[in-house]
């Protein structure tokens, strides 16, 4: 599998190099705002009513796109008339196809210098009408033209009785390696984990929000962790005092062929094991389940697919469990064309050896399918953003999907209450962008609404639902985070506050008084930002990119509900903004050093404390690398652990490179204090990455490395070591460690 290869080498260049800043339409001017709507955005009656919608779609794609094309060619517009020595009238007609004859439809062909414009259809056939009077000579130059294809123009000579033909063939453009990389982007997407204990719900990784849980690489289930990693699925037992190897499975059905598959994230819901990935081979996010018997040993039970483009990104997760509900975001691409076909809807079939296309099973009808109050625009393509819930509790797997219509840029948010959806424009120029969206789902099945907005969020941390309210924090020049487009934000940043009843059919808009703007611009770095209590907190640093160096960094501290912001002046970059306690720790490279600065969130937010890790850099980018234990009962004092790795390595290559250990710090007295480290010590004997018989998701695109916390005992997460730690005497030495490696697995004390 290439496609994610790809893409990396392609955001490496992009993040070492200078941010492209485009432009989004500025919020209408200030209005009095309208009342608040009850309605809900609007759902198709049928499956013909979807198609007809889409067939006006691809019309009006036609049309602008024959404009252009025309315009391009030098062509007259409709309606321009010329001053020239009347001819008679006359027709060119012709066949348009490609080098090997296949015809071309929906290209252009025209006459330079006169209105005549035609559209070819599917047999790449044209016909043009030369209105008398057009042309000053009897010599015409007919161009045709194709967004796919290279223009080409004949000369011909007119005569007033007889029909010209001009046959064309063209070339396809050659498209560059970057460009299209580039273009994959938007139909390619893939936050943090929360594991609950089976006995006692402790959390073992960070959580966004309390009570849902967000895909990870590790859980625990009563007496086991369970552990994701390069196409397989393993258990480590750690009763007691215990910590041995259990149950190595593959992650994919027997008789599949993995390849080309890549399996990211996986939930535990009661004895249920639920594996997440994404299939190019077999077209759509693939979910495996297995069950885990008493003993920690694993079975599998069945794999099932969902129709659906990649879903990745580099911030941000595809499913939650809330409850015994499994909950996906999957995009798909809408198909706008004349034949309004709709076998591209979202389905689910069950996998088995010599699986059919017949098979899958609608699981959205057209009522729970919805569009904007507001016109698409399909220039730039279209997506179905798709919300699918599954029903855990059943033997199989049940699901049922609702989508709503927009366009390709998105970030996908869960609160207690809701499923939003942002949508935008990932590509256009400003004249031409249309509004975004922001859609909520309520989890309790009701109707989706929606409010049109400008801008857009850079990641889920931009979200925060509370109090009645959405806050989402935007910027100028952002397309959502899909892939590594949440790296690639500019612009000015601004904090829109909306309250949910505003939500309606999508026709309202959110006033510009809705959106405060906030200080500091952070085009030259990549943009961080976290709602942590009542507090926004927001900056600029490194991260996938190579580090930079600086001593000057700024930190913007704002109080939610509004009020003056507070500036505060880091010797590091903002890499991860995480909550600790009642406060935040912020992280972040000065090009040299890592360094950890505490923030007190009192009612003037200043620096509390500070450490530096000599020589080091973040381990783990995605925020469930770190994690935070608060003592108990206590907001004040608790232990923090984060993967680290050699100094001044760019973010990107935690893709391909492990941590080197596991850095743990105890906040206590306003102060950071060293604990130590729990470092990896993979040997080839042992199953390491070069030696584990790999055959699917080869690289750690989720990472490898975890701060673990459970039962009063700490643990480091490293690659295919897990390596326990006991502080005495206010330092943690390693108690012992084991490698759970699908070979020669083996414990040590």
């Amino acid at each position: 599998m290439k496609t994610r290869t790809i893409l990396v080498l392609a955001a490496a260049a992009v993040l070492t190099g200078p941010v492209l800043t485009l432009a989004l339409p500025a919020p209408s001017p200030v209005r009095a705002p309208a009342p608040p709507r009850a309605s809900t955005l609007t759902a198709f009656g049928s499956r013909q009513e979807l198609a007809a919608y889409l067939r006006g779609l691809a019309r009006e794609q036609a049309e602008r796109i024959a404009r252009q094309q025309a315009a391009r060619a030098g062509c007259g517009a409709p309606g321009e008339t010329r001053d020239r020595t009347a001819r008679p009238a006359t027709v060119i007609q012709g066949r348009v196809t490609d080098p090997y004859g296949k015809p071309l439809s929906g290209a252009t062909v025209c006459v330079r210098g006169t209105t005549a414009r035609a559209i070819t259809g599917p047999g790449g056939v044209y016909r043009l009408n030369v209105a008398a009077g057009q042309l000053a000579t009897a010599a015409a130059t007919v161009v045709a033209s194709s967004a796919q294809a290279t223009a080409d123009q004949r000369t011909v000579r007119l005569t007033a009785t007889n029909a010209a033909t001009v046959n064309f063939a063209l070339d396809p453009e050659r498209i560059g390696y970057e460009a299209v990389a580039d273009m994959a982007a938007p139909m390619t997407a893939a936050g943090e984990a929360k594991a609950a204990d089976g006995a006692g719900g402790e959390s073992v990784t960070n959580t966004q929000t309390a009570g849902v849980d967000e895909g990870g690489i590790v859980k625990v289930h009563g007496d086991y962790l369970v552990m994701l990693r390069r196409g397989r699925l393993f258990t480590v037992r750690i009763a007691g005092r215990e910590l041995a190897p259990v149950s190595s499975v593959n992650a994919y059905g027997p008789g599949m062929d993995p390849s080309d598959t890549w399996y990211d994230e996986m939930l535990v819901s009661g004895d249920r094991v639920v594996v997440i990935g994404y299939s190019y081979a077999r077209g759509g996010t693939e979910v495996g389940m297995f069950d885990l018997d008493a003993a920690g040993r694993l079975h599998y039970r069945g794999t099932w697919h969902l129709r659906s483009n990649d879903y990745y990104s580099s911030r941000n997760y595809a499913s939650r469990l809330v409850g015994t509900t499994l909950i996906f975001y999957t995009p798909l691409s809408v198909r706008v064309a004349e034949d309004g076909g709709l076998d591209w809807l979202p389905a689910l079939r069950r996998w088995h050896e010599g699986v059919r296309d017949d098979e899958w099973q609608p699981i959205a009808a057209a009522p729970r399918i919805y569009r904007p109050g507001r016109a698409l625009d399909a220039m730039d393509g279209i997506a179905l953003h798709t919300v699918t819930s599954c029903d855990l509790s059943q033997p199989e797997l049940s699901c049922r999907a609702t989508g709503v219509l927009g366009p390709w840029g998105r970030v996908f948010y869960v609160s207690e209450n809701s499923v939003y959806v942002w949508t935008s424009d990932w590509r256009r120029a400003r004249a031409e962008r249309s509004p975004a969206m922001v859609y909520r789902l309520p989890l309790n099945g009701a109707a989706p609404t929606a409010l049109a907005v400008a801008w857009s969020p850079v990641d889920q941390f931009s979200f925060l639902e509370s109090g009645g309210q959405l806050n989402v924090v935007v910027r100028e020049d952002a397309a959502g985070d899909a892939m590594w487009r949440a790296e690639r934000s500019a612009g000015p940043v601004r904090l829109l506050r909306v309250p949910l009843a505003r939500f309606g059919d999508g026709t309202d808009e959110a006033p510009a008084s809705a959106y405060r703007p906030l200080p500091g611009r952070f085009d030259a770095s990549t943009f961080q930002n976290r709602f942590v209590g009542s507090h926004l907190l927001y900056g600029g640093g490194s991260g996938w990119g190579a580090p930079q160096a600086g001593e000057r960094w700024p930190l913007y501290v704002e109080r939610v509900e509004g009020g003056a912001a507070s500036e505060l002046t880091l010797p590091h970059g903002v890499d991860r903004i995480e909550v600790m306690g009642n406060d935040a720790v912020v992280v972040g490279t000065d090009g040299r050093d890592l360094h950890f600065t505490g923030i007190a969130l009192g009612a003037r937010p200043q620096i509390r404390q500070h450490y530096v890790s000599p020589g080091a850099s973040q381990g783990e980018l995605r925020s469930h690398g770190f994690f935070y234990k608060p003592d108990a009962g206590d907001g004040e004092s608790g232990v923090l652990g984060l993967p680290v790795r050699g100094p001044g390595r760019p973010g990107y290559e935690h893709l391909y490179e492990g941590s080197a250990s596991i850095v743990f710090l105890r906040n206590q007295g306003g102060a950071f204090h060293p604990l130590g480290e729990l470092e990896a010590r993979p040997g080839r004997a042992e199953g390491s990455d070069d030696a584990d018989g790999c055959v699917a998701s080869c690289v750690d695109w989720y990472g490898n490395a975890r701060p673990l916390f459970l039962r009063g005992r700490t643990f480091a997460l490293l690659g295919y070591e897990i390596v326990e730690g006991r502080v005495e005497g206010g330092r943690l030495r390693e108690l012992r460690r084991v490698s759970y490696a699908p070979r020669h697995a083996q414990a040590s004390r």
